[in-house]
């Protein structure tokens, strides 16, 4: 198929420019940068390439955040729904930057590598990407990557799955041994481990008998797979549920069995009103306006991107009529704790791997075929999880103790 390369007015001036500091917020760049022109709000047109559509709550809140940032920021926008992690991705990308997008983005992990490829044969196209790995080592200059500390929304509710578990010990539903919680995730990947470790210490700092069973259904999106795997969770003795995957089918079951449940990248309390405890999300407005910014004002985009609490790009829902009582206030000071850098969510004081502390834990940061370690990632007795200097995207993949692995999925 023909390629018509796009001329954007993001054209390089000043060329014998040394440097342009990278626009505020996130991992800066390394090495010198070019200024670029200004581009008028009306003059820029968004591409969001998305893994499904709003059945998915994962991709939803991601189209959620593209129409409010570029409505908000006056830019028009193109939305492809349901592209695979393969080729489809590659011709996706080619065609936004084709139809004159001069920012692309997608959201799912696999797209990484057609994004990387289409972003190399358009130079002068911004290409940004959601939970990858790649862009701190690609050596592509308008490839990017972003994340968020997501891990400390999750470690947030699982407080409030805690004092939810302290609540049903106290009310003699449960005793403390059976405090036991279900988590269903996608895959063994580290994206999920560091979610499902942070939400269970979560609970374990206010609740110390909680345990975990974690059962990985091989798909981001599979209700009936993420359904059966919460029931059986609850067959096991699992008396709460969380999740990482992106459906409906976890909640629903929670609210059929009567469990309580917290869930991920938005309420689920219309559908679930008597089990839904509060959800973590990461909220992709602050990053969707920083790009357009950068863009807009001829500023370069962080190669690695990372928003927190102050950006705003972690948050939890209001809490739902599950929650116990006491929870708001716990989660307010360990929130005010985080953002003050008294509370470290991997503090590995707060946890043991095999019956012995981790004083040393080297990571696959520079992500390769083979996860290969390669850098050192205990900081100040903490893993330094996407820490200043390292990639955005988590890269914590220890198997603490207090979890059980029914199964993997790689």
């Amino acid at each position: 198929m023909k390629k018509l390369k796009k001329l954007v007015a993001v054209m390089m001036a000043a060329a014998m420019m040394l440097s342009l500091v990278a626009c505020g917020g996130g991992a800066s760049e390394e090495g010198a940068t070019t200024a670029k022109e200004e581009v008028a709000a009306s003059d820029l047109k968004v591409g969001f390439i998305f893994l499904h559509d709003e059945n998915s709550t994962y991709d939803l809140n991601f189209i959620n955040a593209a129409k409010e940032a570029c409505e908000a920021a006056g830019v028009e926008y193109v939305l492809k729904t349901n592209i695979p992690e393969g080729q489809e991705c590659y011709d996706a990308a080619c065609e936004l930057a084709d139809a004159g997008c001069g920012i692309v983005f997608a959201d799912s992990f696999g797209h990484e590598d057609y994004l990387i490829e289409a972003a190399k044969e358009f130079p002068d196209v911004e290409f940004c990407h959601a939970t990858g790995t790649q862009a701190h080592t690609a050596g592509v200059a308008n490839f990017h990557n972003a994340f968020a500390t997501i891990y400390e929304g999750r470690y947030l509710a699982g407080i409030a799955a805690g004092y939810k578990l302290n609540e049903m010990i106290e009310a003699g539903e449960i005793t403390a041994e059976e405090a036991k919680i279900g988590y269903v995730g996608a895959f063994t990947y580290a994206e999920v481990i560091s979610g499902y470790t942070s939400f269970f210490l979560g609970a374990r700092s206010v609740c110390p008998s909680a345990t975990m069973e974690v059962t990985f259904t091989g798909s981001w999106y599979d209700e009936t797979a993420e359904k059966e795997a919460a029931n059986t969770l609850i067959s096991n003795g699992c008396v709460l549920i969380s999740q990482h995957a992106d459906s409906m089918g976890a909640p629903t079951a929670c609210e059929t069995a009567g469990v309580p449940d917290v869930s991920y990248n938005g309420s689920t309390e219309s559908a679930c009103p008597n089990t839904f405890i509060v959800s973590s999300k990461i909220n992709w407005v602050p990053y969707f306006t920083y790009i357009i910014d950068c863009v807009t004002n001829g500023e370069e985009i962080a190669t690695d991107y990372t928003g927190d609490f102050s950006t705003g790009s972690v948050e939890l829902t209001d809490l739902g009529s599950a929650a116990a009582e006491g929870t708001a206030e716990a989660i307010e000071a360990a929130k005010a704790e985080i953002m003050d850098g008294t509370l470290h969510v991997f503090d590995t004081t707060t946890f043991t791997v095999g019956g012995k502390a981790l004083d040393s834990y080297e990571a696959d940061v520079d992500s390769d075929p083979d996860y290969t370690p390669d850098h050192e990632v205990i900081v100040d007795g903490y893993f330094a999880e996407s820490g200043e200097g390292f990639r955005s995207a988590p890269f914590f993949d220890v198997q603490i103790d207090g979890i059980t692995l029914l199964d993997s999925a790689y």
